[in-house]
């Protein structure tokens, strides 16, 4: 068998699927019963003072006919006792030696970061992942994701950890910059050891327009919270994969942010994450989903010939380029299959509304038609098409050599200019 075991940082787990720091972490019953399910590691939800949380706290909406695939929540970091944390991480290191055992923490003064670390390290803690990332509540009194935005505290904090520390230190990222390099070098300069990322996107789930009050309420109001679930993973790649691709960064990531089975992790460390972590589908779903994504990354590896995870990290960061770096010769153009078309018309619809007006009707049958000479390949009519594997995207050769189109992109000042259709070769 394929071998799952990771290293992020120096922190080594029997497979790459951790529990995030999130509700799923908030004590050591549940932690064990999650490593019972067999993940490999878990991020202990934050310790910092213990706050007074709200209720209600999540809030939820359906995407696709996915309910919970968008999830925000405006809950904030422990509300338990110290004491009884670290008691519970005691226990449960002693129960599970073999998993990582990764402490979460937010505090405020280097006193304080110097204290809980010793403590957190005490009670068996393998590594510590420092929270610069909650976007609600915490900002609010100068901790997560006000540290996260200013890279010269980012650093400042990080260095204090990284000198209290005799374990791992990793740094939790905020998405809620414009550019995460800055970020993650900041951490790098502070001496931390890897990286997670992302934390939650700073966001409104939603109102409820008959009391006039965002979700989720807490009496008669409310206020922004953490975006994350399923619809955040197109965000969390980018930036994942901006990191990875940077050269002066080269630390190790562990990734965050819609991951919901196998294919969703596998796609986060072919873009540099050597660890991935789960929140939102286990909170939707319960730890048991950990099987399956066992299964399935096992199954990929024997695949693809993959004798261990380290073999395939970052095997796409290679092919994640700016848009100047694309090559502007290559072309395709829609294909129908006419024994899959059910002739619902969808993808005529969009292409006359939202697209390149290509695709056309026909008389006396279902299947549409395209018109190759006008298609463009922007593939809207295959997002559409209901059914799989209808609607094909095949390459076609045309009779403009690259170099007539390359030397635009190779000059920033003139723009890239398209060759005119139907030039098919």
């Amino acid at each position: 068998m394929p071998d799952l075991s990771t290293d992020t940082g120096g922190i080594r787990s029997p497979n790459p699927f951790w529990l995030a720091s999130a509700p799923p972490t908030n004590s050591g019953l549940q932690v064990q019963r999650a490593f019972e399910a067999g993940w490999g590691g878990a991020v202990w939800k934050t310790l910092g003072t213990p706050i007074r949380n709200v209720s209600s706290r999540f809030g939820g909406h359906t995407i696709g006919g996915v309910r919970g695939a968008g999830f925000n929540n405006i809950e904030l970091i422990t509300d338990r006792p110290l004491e009884a944390n670290y008691r519970e991480i005691a226990e449960t290191t002693r129960l599970f030696p073999d998993r990582a055992m990764i402490v979460s923490l937010m505090f405020e003064t280097r006193e304080e970061w110097r204290e809980h670390i010793a403590r957190s390290i005490d009670a068996g803690a393998d590594g510590l992942e420092l929270n610069f990332g909650c976007p609600h509540g915490m900002c609010e009194r100068g901790m997560g994701s006000a540290v996260g935005q200013e890279p010269a505290v980012n650093e400042r904090i990080t260095s204090w950890a990284v000198e209290f520390s005799t374990v791992p230190v990793i740094v939790k990222l905020t998405p809620n910059v414009s550019d995460i390099v800055p970020h993650g070098l900041a951490a790098k300069r502070g001496g931390a050891r890897g990286v997670s990322l992302i934390n939650t996107i700073k966001s409104l789930i939603g109102v409820d327009i008959d009391r006039f009050v965002p979700e989720p309420r807490v009496g008669g109001a409310s206020t922004n919270g953490g975006y994350c679930g399923a619809a955040v993973k197109p965000i969390a790649l980018h930036m994942v994969a901006a990191l990875a691709r940077e050269q002066s960064f080269g630390l190790p990531i562990s990734g965050i942010g819609g991951v919901t089975n196998w294919r969703d992790a596998v796609e986060f460390m072919l873009l540099g994450a050597s660890s991935v972590q789960v929140c939102t589908e286990v909170m939707l779903r319960g730890y048991g989903i950990v099987e399956d994504m066992i299964d399935g990354l096992e199954a990929y590896l024997a695949t693809h010939g993959f004798a261990s995870v380290s073999e395939m990290i970052g095997k796409a960061v290679p092919n994640f380029r700016e848009w100047g770096e694309l090559d502007l010769n290559h072309e395709t153009i829609a294909k129908i299959d006419p024994a899959k078309c059910i002739g619902c018309q969808r993808c005529v619809a969009a292409c006359h509304d939202g697209a390149h007006q290509c695709i056309h009707p026909q008389e006396g049958t279902r299947v549409p038609r395209v018109d190759e000479d006008e298609c463009v390949g922007c593939n809207l009519c295959q997002i559409v098409c209901p059914v799989t594997e209808c609607i094909s995207m095949e390459r076609v050769e045309h009779a403009v050599p690259p170099a007539s189109w390359n030397e635009h992109v190779a000059d920033p000042s003139t723009h890239p200019l398209r060759p005119k259709k139907g030039s098919h070769g």
